[in-house]
């Protein structure tokens, strides 16, 4: 994966940022949005006109008010504005930050300090995939069957690794605390590595009552 030279030349210190939980983007994905609370919209409106178009999503914590400390951030590749006030965008993952601090803003939303310099890897994974296609196909089928997915199996083996994880990562019912660890996860053979270890947790809990009952 190589991220746009323009999105690296783009870092700076604050974004604004977008709390929204199990929203996972990750470096290389696409997430869509649909934006309609006012000062979303106004934080839309400021990031359209700021260089990079970059805004930072983070999970917040069960605790009222937190944040977790590691976010994604992505440029708006895409917007429109309906007829009825609202905006739909898409984010395209450009690279993780470190939250360090975090304000609201006049307009409402939250401007951040964020540093990026643990993450510039994010920027470049030429070469890196998944280890084991095989495996995570089958554990896949396994899981989408039990889950009650469908899915188009011919259409999922031809995409690359990127795709298939930041599809996995954002569609599967994990909970945050597991969304988080995926987008923390370093590269993207860690991730898969988690990622099929969290779908074969899902299927073993989900055989447990049936254990139970001979």
């Amino acid at each position: 994966m190589k991220i746009d030279d323009r999105d690296a030349a783009v870092l700076p210190s604050q974004i604004p940022i977008f709390p929204l939980p199990s929203a996972l983007l990750l470096p290389g994905g696409q997430l869509p949005l649909n934006i309609f609370e006012p000062r979303y919209l106004a934080m839309i409106e400021d990031a359209l006109g700021a260089p990079g178009r970059l805004i930072g999503m983070v999970q917040p914590m069960e605790e009222e008010g937190e944040l977790f400390g590691i976010g994604c951030a992505g440029r708006i590749s895409y917007f429109q504005e309906t007829g009825d006030g609202r905006f739909m965008i898409a984010l395209s993952g450009v690279c993780r930050f470190r939250l360090n601090s975090h304000q609201v803003t006049a307009r409402g939303y939250r401007l951040a300090d964020v540093d990026w310099s643990e993450f510039m890897s994010d920027l470049d994974k030429v070469g890196e995939g998944i280890a084991d296609r095989d495996r995570m196909f089958s554990v896949m089928r396994r899981y989408f069957d039990v889950r009650g997915f469908e899915a188009d199996w011919e259409q999922i083996e031809r995409s690359d690794d990127d795709a298939i994880l930041n599809t996995l990562a954002m569609v599967c019912p994990f909970d945050v605390a597991e969304k988080q660890a995926l987008l923390e996860a370093e590269g993207i053979a860690s991730r898969a590595d988690l990622l099929i270890a969290m779908m074969e947790m899902a299927l073993h809990e989900d055989d447990d009552p049936n254990d139970a009952r001979h």
